[in-house]
């Protein structure tokens, strides 16, 4: 399939509506190798890493947008991340059997849905809206509705293997077009699975909109990219005490392990170690033992 790990924005020349379509397989495949996840986890992962590439294509800073899910039965969480620089993660946090033929919504049991913006610099922004939909695209679509006046289609799709989505929306300052968005809304939505996932960008792009004036951009590169380090687990250890510390590494052995969830990362910290991080500050990630 051609225009894997790529993102596209698509141009419509005459009409007060933007597009963008992504496709993911080897950045999908390295999530689902970091974790022993059940083929209906795998597709929803999928479609959450699709989603965080179409809505952080938006972004106009430097940052990262994340997608979280939180119910309250086996599965509990669900996230997805997107940095400014195209780069991807994601994770799944359930426990016991989960139902292959439930529901998005079903999946999450009183679940909400979170959308976060955080620029590295600037006040973080954080929307919310609760799972009342079948699938992770209409919930999208509910939130745009609803929290930024937006009509907005998205289409998803994962199948294990690979991973798509499509957006459309109208402009923000728009407000003009009602019938060109009709119009282009109702070509989108009858976009199938199995073309999202197998077609390439152009053949997909004329099948919904050759009739209009419309083109695509030059794809952009995504990639799995987890942005844990040495140090930054070290400041999360340092929410503790030198004391608690110390005994926590000589309960295990003289060492403490830190694991990074969305990566399987390790990282050991000794009695040097942690010293090192209350008296001798900067050492730390100068140690041998990095990412």
């Amino acid at each position: 399939m051609s225009n894997s790990d790529h993102i596209q924005r698509i141009l419509f020349d005459d009409i007060d509506v933007r597009g963008v379509v992504s496709r993911l397989d080897e950045s999908y495949q390295t999530v689902l190798s970091r974790a022993s996840y059940p083929p209906v986890i795998q597709r929803v992962l999928g479609e959450m890493l699709a989603a965080v590439s179409l809505l952080s294509s938006n972004l106009k800073f430097e940052g990262r947008l994340s997608l979280q899910a939180q119910g309250e039965g086996n599965l509990r969480v669900l996230m997805a991340e997107c940095s400014h620089h195209q780069n991807l993660r994601a994770i799944a946090r359930y426990d016991g059997d989960i139902d292959e033929q439930a529901a998005f919504n079903e999946l999450l049991v009183n679940g909400r849905l979170a959308i976060t913006i955080e620029p590295d610099k600037g006040s973080r922004y954080q929307g919310v809206v609760p799972l009342e939909q079948p699938t992770l695209a209409a919930c999208l679509e509910d939130y745009f509705r609803q929290s930024e006046q937006l009509s907005t289609t998205i289409r998803l799709a994962a199948d294990g293997q690979r991973a798509g989505g499509l957006l459309v929306q109208v402009l923000p300052a728009a407000g003009t077009g009602d019938e060109d968005w009709q119009r282009i809304s109702v070509l989108a939505g009858t976009l199938k699975d199995e073309e999202l996932l197998q077609l390439d960008n152009d053949t997909m792009l004329y099948r919904l909109f050759h009739e209009e004036q419309c083109r695509l951009y030059e794809p952009e590169p995504l990639r799995f990219h987890c942005d844990c380090s040495r140090t930054r687990s070290a400041d999360a250890l340092q929410m503790m005490t030198e004391q608690e510390l110390m005994q926590l590494a000589e309960e295990q052995g003289g060492v403490i392990e830190v694991s990074c969830h969305f990566c399987n990362e390790q990282y050991r910290f000794d009695t040097a170690d942690i010293q090192a991080m209350f008296h001798s500050p900067g050492t730390v990630e100068s140690s041998d033992q990095v990412h």
